[in-house]
């Protein structure tokens, strides 16, 4: 019963901030590391961040970094997703998933396992 709810998506101004949240439910939250994909119309679903389940260090993909910061609340079983700056192609898809108790990069989506509906983030100029 493994169950991943996004929110906080919505219409955002170029320059914005947005937080997504994604509530986890179904398993020990802890004891997995969890990482926000997206994907806009046409194009693959890209890696966006993800935090280390053992230390909670954090990887960003290249165009986010100093823009958005990837959280966790273990008492809440939600990861967030900070968003500041906001640019007109982050208007994505945005998923939320966790991250499989196996090595694997954390950077590739073929390494997550459980997958939320995703939440919209559109962005205009």
């Amino acid at each position: 019963q493994v169950q991943l709810v996004e929110s906080g998506g919505g219409l955002v101004q170029a320059g914005g901030s947005l937080r997504l949240s994604c509530a986890a439910s179904g398993f020990t939250f802890s004891f997995y590391g969890m990482g926000w994909f997206r994907q806009a119309p046409g194009k693959e679903r890209e890696f966006v961040a993800s935090i280390r389940w053992s230390d909670e260090h954090t990887f960003y993909q290249d165009s986010v970094k100093g823009r958005f910061t990837i959280s966790r609340d273990t008492a809440k079983n939600t990861v967030y997703l900070q968003m500041n700056s906001l640019k007109p192609e982050d208007t994505a898809v945005y998923y939320c998933a966790r991250k499989m108790n196996a090595p694997g990069d954390y950077e590739d989506r073929s390494a997550y396992d459980a997958w939320g509906q995703g939440t919209q983030v559109t962005v205009s100029s």
